[in-house]
């Protein structure tokens, strides 16, 4: 019988020419030959699994780290070598690890695992850094980024309000600058014959709708700009007259960054003071309390920006952890000289005010300021209202604790002054009427019993409620005519506080006869300002008139005496007693 051959069956290689695996084993021998002409000695593979850094670990950046390491150990590391005499490697009697390249020598007697070995068993004085775990290092970052943050915190607000003041000054030159303009267009226009009109009268319309000798005007409505009035002269004048001296602003600049700067070198003495107790005690209670003195604070017309020329008394608020005691006030009086010394070489005057709960800092160099630190806690507030509770009680206070009315009130003056920047410091003519208002407040004794924190509520409430923003002359007009309605009377809604849970009165204080005098007065400055006497409620002598169009346009005929005097001046006893005290 014939044997049946066998074909073999044909195989089709799928993939390409060339089979996958022999790229990979070329690939594999490049990546042994380069791997073995660099030899990575034991040093260098214990430093990288010690390193925790995601980062390669190479000899050069082995070599920088250990560049200001000095080598330890040079005897204990001995040269084995083969028959015929030649080195064939290191041997370390104290790591117990052996290593091939003559070159790494140098880098194991400065490697950190030799080092350690060396103080342990040989010098136990030796110094060896300690690497700080993942934790320690976050949290070190973390403190960091915090620090960095506050800085720049505190950077940006001097820059702004550095910059709230230039833009103070700056609105006040282009006020000015645009009335000097106005003043010699309507010079120009009254010299110029045909009425002012550079081009002759307007006559019919031509072409086009361009009256003849005219220049073409563009197409569209021009805007047309409210002509400043005589009230907003006068009181940019007075506001120009009542405004701080630059040497005022320097001065109040420099005594508060001065006392903040201390006050932060207090607040870090006083916790170094508390650890250093702590360790001391050997106390096994909870050592990482919180700072004693935990910030300061501006307040008042400091804060708000209302500084009024010849003011010398600004107000700082410190804040502590606890409550305020006697004992902290006068540690921080006896600490605050010596951390001044160090900042400034000025001497200051410093007074401990146990009734007011401050501390009073004056400078000795003029112009003479003066500053006054409150302490208050939030925990204070925190108990006045949980007063109804029944745990309130068994909270027991110090027995040297300060003042609880002046620590509220310092509390009350950080919210309002939160309050005033966020609503008033950008409505526009609030913070010059309330300055004329405080100033009249210091001239007339009648206006002197109006609470500071009422007067201004009530002005940015008369300008925010208006329907277009209000010049000043028209703002002050607005607030006399609020004032003069009855809003401060008895019996009125009165003036809520916004910074208050509950509903409070800021009011209050005044007696009856004090708000019937302060809104008779009100009646009597609106007339003042009806008949074009503002100056006589500024406190300043008439000013020059701008141009002959006020005569033109405004020449009412009067009724006179036949002494000559004006009808006005002569109403009664009890306007002309009003007339004397403005």
């Amino acid at each position: 019988m014939a044997a049946k051959k066998t074909s073999t069956p044909k195989i089709n290689f799928v993939g390409g020419n060339k089979l996958q695996s022999t790229g990979n084993k070329t690939e594999d021998l490049k990546g042994n030959e380069c791997v073995k002409s660099t030899p990575i000695t034991s040093v260098q593979i214990s430093e990288v699994k010690s390193d925790t850094v995601s980062e390669p670990v190479t000899p050069a950046s082995l070599a920088a780290l250990q560049s200001d390491v000095q080598p330890v150990g040079h005897d204990y590391v001995e040269e084995v070598r083969n028959d015929e005499g030649k080195v064939i490697r290191f041997h370390c009697k104290l790591c117990e690890c052996s290593f091939n390249d003559p070159n790494a020598k140098e880098m194991h007697l400065k490697g950190r695992r030799h080092r350690l070995q060396y103080k342990k068993k040989v010098n136990p004085d030796l110094q060896v850094e300690v690497k700080p775990s993942i934790r320690a290092r976050k949290i070190q970052e973390e403190k960091m980024r915090k620090q960095m943050q506050k800085e720049e915190y505190w950077r940006r607000r001097e820059e702004e309000e550095r910059w709230r003041m230039e833009m103070r000054r700056y609105e006040e030159d282009m006020y000015w600058r645009r009335m000097e303009e106005e003043q010699h267009h309507w010079d120009d226009r009254r010299r110029m014959p045909d009425g002012g009109y550079p081009h002759g009268p307007p006559g019919p319309l031509g072409l086009l709708g361009v009256r003849p000798g005219m220049p073409p005007q563009p197409q569209g409505p021009a805007p047309l700009r409210r002509p400043d009035s005589s009230d907003d002269r006068y009181v940019m004048t007075k506001h120009a007259t009542i405004y701080p001296t630059e040497e005022e602003l320097q001065a109040v600049q420099k005594i508060v960054s001065i006392t903040e700067r201390a006050l932060k070198l207090v607040s870090d003495s006083l916790s170094e003071h508390e650890k250093n107790k702590s360790k001391e005690g050997d106390d096994k209670k909870e050592g990482g309390k919180d700072r004693a003195l935990k910030g300061v604070l501006r307040v008042g017309v400091l804060a708000k920006g209302l500084l009024l020329r010849g003011d010398r008394n600004v107000n700082l608020v410190l804040l502590c952890s606890e409550k305020p005691s006697k004992t902290l006030l006068s540690r921080i009086a006896e600490n605050l000289p010596k951390q001044l010394a160090v900042i400034s070489p000025e001497k200051y005057d410093i007074k401990c005010a146990v009734s007011e709960a401050a501390i009073i800092l004056n400078s000795c160099v003029e112009p003479k300021m003066q500053v006054t630190i409150t302490l208050t806690s939030p925990i204070i507030r925190e108990e006045n209202m949980r007063e109804g509770d029944v745990t309130s009680g068994m909270v027991k206070d110090p027995p040297d604790v300060l003042d609880r009315q002046k620590c509220l009130d310092a509390l009350a003056a950080l919210r309002h002054a939160k309050w005033f920047q966020a609503r008033a410091n950008g409505l526009q003519s609030c913070v010059i009427i309330i300055r004329i208002l405080r100033d009249l407040c210091q001239r007339v004794p009648t206006w002197s019993d109006f609470p500071s924190w009422a007067m201004e509520l009530l002005v940015e409430k008369a300008i925010s409620s208006a329907s277009s923003p209000q010049s000043p002359g028209d703002a002050l007009r607005r607030v006399f005519e609020c004032i003069s309605s009855g809003i401060i009377l008895k019996g009125s809604p009165g003036l809520l506080d916004p910074c208050e849970k509950d509903p409070f009165d800021t009011l209050a204080t005044m007696t009856d006869q004090q708000r019937e005098d302060i809104t008779s007065s009100a009646q009597f400055a609106l007339r003042l300002l009806a008949f074009r006497q503002i100056h006589k409620v500024l406190g300043m002598d008439p000013l020059p008139q701008m141009s002959q169009r006020f005569n033109i346009h405004n020449n009412r005929k009067r009724r006179r005496d036949s002494d000559g005097v004006d009808g006005f001046e002569a109403e009664g006893k009890k306007d002309k007693k009003d007339y004397d005290n403005f």
